[in-house]
């Protein structure tokens, strides 16, 4: 893959941009000949008619690198619920309890999981008498005014061939960082982040929470490829909405086959469980933008039940892709020739020389060569801009995957040379600098704090106070003053309507007025 300019001198249309991201996406997807039967792709926002109206288990992006900071590790952060409004409340944003979210991971390039991380959730409520999620100011992840609160369980499972080898439980009842309510509620929300990153054993670690949406593009491709009109390109679509996150970072050694065989496969799935106790798979994600573009309506449900080792049906999805036909008719942008061979190469197998195994089996999975190091000038476009340690060897939280594979869609390893984009370019937060480096989630109350409430926690924590279950005089009283008060309230309300309606019937003689 050769480097081009990253200037946007020459850049088209946004919508030209998501295209290709998401035909490229396809090509992943989409599977060889040699494949069978049965595959089905990887999730994004909002992209499968069943998964869209259950967002709870609908996977929306996957990321895997070389730890910056920890180069003989590897993270992989992989998100859930796409499009969380940060003032989503009373209910917020909690992982389902009723799933199984996955993290697969292929260290032969045979196209089935050798490992898989397993998370499972529990929620915990302190007070169900109240609707709050909080009851006051939250200072640590056991504070007793966080009232809704959720834990996890992690295990390893070793497979060969789908069949369970070995299954160790990594942790027990991890605690998950809230949904971040407001600053009034949360005041210091980074410490609260802080406390739900938990050290596994070997130099391992683990986060589960609320974050910023990492993924940026311009959405807008939906409104019929911009409508023609590439005036209002540039606007990220996803800048101040969350997601649900799961991080996890791991020796190298512990997911690669061996030290001769550094590249890994990954890609993530939602299992839910359902009315006679069993689980089914009901989202999947690997490479970005999949399924949300490159298939039709008729595949996308099957599409995100289906496994990488049964990626052939949705061959011709990538190898004949819809969208460079709709750039080419709506922009004149010459489509590149049938079939995409040079996308399969790329999205399907990984880059010769560069994150392909030794022994392929061609499926859509995110391939990582471990044994490239992090580079301290990460370059947006990966590869295309001569940046090996960036997207499509793996995905970086800072790689413009969206400008990347357009161009690669629109012919850039064909001799089509082009520098196509969506004129946005990086997040909109900047993100952390270790794990598990996702950025911090917006939180929900946005404004200042309420006039009378100092930034300590006196007003607030009379609220948390006052919703305690009675367990003292002191907090017996703080209940009847309140009952009391809202009592009063009520009756004289009640008095001034009576009062009211009596001066009504007077001056009507008599009679009440009826609406009908």
């Amino acid at each position: 893959m050769t480097a081009i300019s990253s200037s946007g001198a020459g850049r088209r249309s946004v919508a030209t941009l998501i295209c290709g991201a998401l035909a490229a996406g396809g090509l992943v997807a989409a599977g060889v000949a040699t494949l069978a039967p049965g595959a089905a792709h990887a999730s994004s926002h909002r992209e499968a008619p069943l998964i869209s109206g259950t967002p709870q288990y609908d996977n929306t992006d996957l990321y895997a690198f070389v730890s910056p900071d920890h180069p003989d590790t590897t993270t992989i952060v992989a998100n859930w619920i796409p499009f969380e409004e940060p003032a989503g409340g009373p209910n917020f944003f909690p992982f389902a309890e009723d799933a199984q979210y996955d993290i697969h991971i292929d260290n032969n390039g045979d196209a089935q999981g050798e490992l898989l991380f397993r998370y499972t959730f529990k929620t915990h409520v302190k007070n169900k008498k109240t609707f709050l999620y909080n009851t006051g100011a939250v200072e640590s992840l056991d504070d007793k005014d966080l009232n809704v609160t959720q834990t996890y369980d992690l295990e390893l499972v070793k497979l060969k061939n789908q069949k369970v080898v070995h299954k160790t439980k990594l942790a027990d009842d991890v605690p998950v960082a809230p949904s971040n309510v407001g600053k009034a509620s949360m005041p210091n929300y980074s410490k609260l982040r802080d406390q739900a990153i938990y050290k596994l054993p070997g130099g391992a670690k683990t986060f589960a929470g609320q974050a910023d949406d990492p993924f940026f593009l311009d959405l807008r491709v939906f409104d019929l490829l911009y409508g023609g009109n590439l005036s209002e390109v540039g606007n990220d679509t996803l800048k101040g909405y969350n997601v649900n996150s799961i991080a996890l970072q791991v020796p190298t050694d512990m997911i690669t086959e061996s030290e001769h065989q550094p590249i890994v496969g990954i890609w993530s799935t939602t299992q839910r469980r359902n009315a006679q106790g069993y689980y089914s798979q009901v989202s999947r994600l690997g490479m970005p933008l999949v399924n949300e573009v490159v298939n039709p309506i008729k595949d996308k449900d099957k599409f995100n039940a289906s496994a990488p080792w049964d990626d052939a049906q949705f061959l011709k999805n990538v190898t004949n892709p819809e969208l460079p036909k709709l750039i080419e008719a709506i922009y004149k942008i010459k489509a590149p020739a049938e079939p995409r061979n040079d996308l399969v190469d790329v999205f399907l197998k990984g880059v010769k020389g560069l994150n392909q195994p030794p022994y392929v089996k061609p499926s859509e999975q995110l391939r990582l060569n471990t044994s490239i190091k992090p580079t301290a000038s990460p370059k947006r476009l990966g590869v295309l801009d001569g940046d090996n340690a960036g997207f499509p060897n793996g995905r970086r939280l800072t790689d413009d995957v969206i400008d990347a594979s357009l161009q690669v869609v629109e012919g850039e390893l064909v001799g089509s040379k082009n520098d196509l984009g969506d004129a946005v370019d990086k997040n909109d937060k900047n993100f952390e600098k270790s794990f598990p480096y996702v950025a911090l989630p917006t939180e929900g109350s946005r404004g200042p704090l309420a006039k009378g409430v100092s930034g300590g926690t006196d007003v607030r924590s009379a609220l948390g106070d006052a919703l305690q279950p009675a367990s003292s005089t002191e907090s017996n009283t703080t209940l009847i003053a309140a009952s009391a008060g809202a009592g009063a309230a009520g009756i004289l309300l009640i008095g001034g309507g009576l009062m009211w309606w009596r001066r009504a019937t007077r001056g009507s003689g008599g009679r009440a007025y009826r609406g009908y």
